[in-house]
């Protein structure tokens, strides 16, 4: 008897499958995009809150005496 080959009997996504998987990917993409400039706007205002603060350091030294 011979082999029958990986896949003959796979069965094809329907059209509300082959729907959802365009759906799925989509959104996927859009949380992609949307963490992505989330995450460029955290990092874009973590530097310049470290900036404001290493400015507030030099402009005002503490003083110690007291």
């Amino acid at each position: 008897m011979t082999s029958v080959p990986d896949g003959i009997f796979k069965p094809r996504p329907t059209a509300s499958e082959t729907k959802g998987d365009m759906t799925t990917r989509a959104a996927r993409e859009i949380v992609e995009r949307e963490r992505a400039v989330r995450d460029a706007k955290s990092e874009r205002l973590r530097l310049a809150r470290l900036a404001q603060e290493q400015d507030e350091v030099t402009d005002h030294p503490v003083d110690d005496k007291g």
